[in-house]
Parts: structure tokens; C-alpha cells; sequence
């Protein structure tokens, strides 16, 4: 009975040093599983991006009437003999 009793408080024992030593690297790498997941999330959201960046610049580079509404949308580029008009919109009350 006592032998029997041992062998429990050892194996109880050495259960407990196991979880002392390797639970804190099991949740780390727990941790870096689930980073190396949302950055591998990341790379594919910027690879999407890169692929319309790089398609605008085709475009930007090629394609005369898109050239034009860039540069009148977003440099306010108008034309030779153009007057260029602002609406301002009305506050609600």
C-alpha cells in the first residue's frame, strides 16, 4: 500500500514538473501559430492590393481617358478655355 502510495506522489509529481516545464512554451507556440496566421492573413490582403495597384499603373500608363479623370479628379487638372466650378453643398437645419 505504501509502495503504491510512492509511485502515485512520484508520477503526480513528475506530472506537475512536465506542465511547469512545457505549458509555458506550448501556449508560446500557441501564440505564434496564431500570429503566423494573421500575418500570413496580412499577405494575401497586400498581395490583392498590389495586384489593383499595379493594374491602376498599367492603366495610368496606357490608357489616355483614364489618365484624364485622374488628373481631373484627383489633381484638379481642367482643361484650356475650362471654367471649373465648385458646389458647395447646403448645411441641413
Amino acid at each position: 500500500m505504501l509502495a503504491t502510495l510512492k509511485k502515485a506522489f512520484w508520477g503526480f509529481g513528475l506530472i506537475i514538473i512536465f506542465l511547469i516545464l512545457f505549458l509555458p512554451g506550448f501556449s508560446k507556440l500557441q501564440d505564434l501559430r496564431e500570429k503566423n496566421r494573421d500575418l500570413l492573413d496580412k499577405i494575401r490582403r497586400l498581395n490583392i492590393e498590389n495586384a489593383l495597384l499595379e493594374e491602376e499603373m498599367k492603366k495610368v500608363a496606357s490608357d489616355p481617358v483614364y489618365q484624364e479623370r485622374v488628373a481631373r479628379e484627383k489633381m484638379g487638372i481642367v482643361r484650356k478655355g475650362e471654367i471649373p466650378i465648385k458646389i458647395v453643398p447646403q448645411k441641413k437645419k
